[in-house]
């Protein structure tokens, strides 16, 4: 059976280089990505998977089914991202994931015929964030992973290497409204929206020394007034809240809160805050999945780093590792000068090293899922270590 996987994979590598080729060459930004959408769904149907369209609020996800004649345990799952970064296309490599994904799921879905299990094929949006951004929470918020025994997913990097810890992070606008004025005319009628956000920013700024190393608050202003005469009344800027859990960054999200209230008291302004997107978990690693996914390499020829102290920022696939036993390791398309989210990675999405990168992936994500299937004593074991975590 092993061998079947390698081989469909091998025979069939143009079709899933493919597929990480036409969808990098058409980036598509969060929840606008159609035509990923289209292009994988269907490759999944001609592959005798159901697809479920529009998922949780998400018009660009979706989730696609095979099942095997002799009984749906265990149920595998392959998390799929297509979308792409504004001005920078697939500098992610989110073209790659989605192949990989598709990749390991149809090659294990090749096997049904003659071993049990279920293949489900999640097609996640907007990862990278955004209006309504982290499709997985969204997921998870409607509990679409119930059922689902482990998932699975490989993400483009700059080294092979095992699920590291992520960021949980609390994605939120901070609206100040005053009132406006004749900024040299009537200054004294004005609130100063201005001045209540600047207050809010500063305020963050003294709060940096009183956090823990994990903590990251980040932000821009998105709208800071109309014009230099007139007393801006409506202010807003934009951030991200990060911990390395979701309670410390629920923590630290209250002090934030607190700031912003206290920036608008002081300016005789009113502040409202929200959500502009969905807020993004930390991932819990389950060690033991992760060391199968390092002897599933090994069989195919590669050496995996297993140093997963270092983050690596924050991604929605820690949504799911907290209902689901979930592996999100590192594959290697460009070498270590390379980082993500700019030019140079967009390019190494692309390349050569990237097209590799499908076919090995979708090997070891293949093979790995068989290995749960055939050895229910693996899968117990993840089960029973995700629970204890």
């Amino acid at each position: 059976m092993e061998n079947r996987i390698v081989n469909f994979l091998d025979n069939n590598r143009e079709s899933f280089i493919e597929i990480s080729q036409r969808i990098h060459k058409n980036p598509e930004i969060g929840n606008e990505e159609y035509f990923a959408a289209e292009l994988l769904t269907k490759f999944l149907k001609d592959k005798n998977f159901t697809i479920e369209r529009d998922i949780a609020g998400h018009e660009t996800g979706f989730i696609a089914r095979k099942k095997s004649k002799y009984g749906e345990f265990p149920k595998i799952a392959f998390l799929a991202e297509y979308d792409a970064l504004p001005n920078l296309g697939h500098a992610c490599g989110h073209n790659i994931i989605g192949a990989i994904s598709v990749a390991g799921a149809v090659a294990l879905g090749e096997l049904l015929d003659s071993i049990p299990g279920e293949i489900v094929v999640y097609g996640c949006p907007s990862e990278e964030g955004g209006e309504n951004g982290s499709s997985k929470g969204s997921f998870v918020r409607e509990n679409l992973f119930k059922d689902i025994d482990v998932a699975m997913i490989i993400h483009p990097s700059s080294e092979n290497a095992i699920t590291k810890k992520s960021l949980a992070v609390n994605p939120l606008d901070f609206e100040f409204f005053g009132k406006s004025s004749h900024a040299a005319g009537s200054p004294e009628n004005g609130k100063n929206a201005l001045d209540a956000l600047i207050h809010f920013f500063n305020g963050i700024a003294t709060l940096r020394q009183h956090v823990k190393p994990d903590v990251k608050i980040h932000g821009i202003i998105t709208h800071g007034g109309d014009a230099p005469n007139i007393i801006p009344d409506y202010t807003k800027a934009r951030f991200y809240i990060r911990s390395s859990t979701k309670e410390g960054c629920d923590e630290i999200t209250e002090k934030v809160e607190a700031i912003a209230h206290g920036a608008a008291i002081m300016t005789g302004c009113k502040a409202k805050i929200s959500s502009f997107q969905n807020r993004v978990d930390n991932l819990v690693p389950t060690r033991y999945f992760d060391d199968l996914y390092v002897e599933t390499m090994k069989k195919l020829g590669v050496e995996v780093c297993v140093d997963s102290e270092k983050s690596m920022g924050s991604t929605d696939v820690g949504n799911v590792s907290h209902v689901v036993p979930t592996i999100h390791p590192n594959i290697k398309i460009c070498n270590c000068s390379v980082s993500g989210h700019t030019h140079e990675f967009a390019q190494a999405a692309g390349s050569v090293k990237g097209d590799e990168a499908v076919i090995l992936g979708g090997k070891a994500l293949a093979l790995l899922g068989l290995s749960l299937i055939v050895n229910k004593d693996k899968l117990n074991r993840i089960k029973d270590e995700f629970v204890k975590r």
